[in-house]
């Protein structure tokens, strides 16, 4: 049994990954990181939100159930990416739909 309390655990390193893969998804998807197939960056305001969508509701959903690095990894995902997609969507619009 570990002598560390919920309050100070690390997070769970399935958890932790799974938030900064959505993250980076989210930096992808806002151009802020370059796609790896074409090395360019690209902008979809569509699949970003529904990065920033998830992620809001997954920290909805976990709420109670998280230690407090957890809580505050997915916190700061979700303020980060809510804040660029802000940014980003105010000067970007994507393609109507066909």
């Amino acid at each position: 049994m570990s002598d560390s309390s919920p309050e100070t655990e690390a997070p769970d390193p399935r958890f932790a990954a799974f938030v900064y893969f959505q993250a980076q998804n989210g930096g992808l998807f806002l151009g802020k990181i370059p796609n790896p197939a074409t090395g360019e960056p690209s902008v979809n305001l569509r699949a970003a939100k529904s990065v920033v969508d998830s992620l809001e509701m997954l920290s909805d959903k976990t709420t109670g159930n998280l230690n407090s690095s957890e809580e505050k990894l997915l916190n700061l995902a979700v303020e980060n990416l809510r804040k660029l997609f802000d940014e980003v969507s105010a000067s970007h619009e994507d393609p109507p739909e066909a």
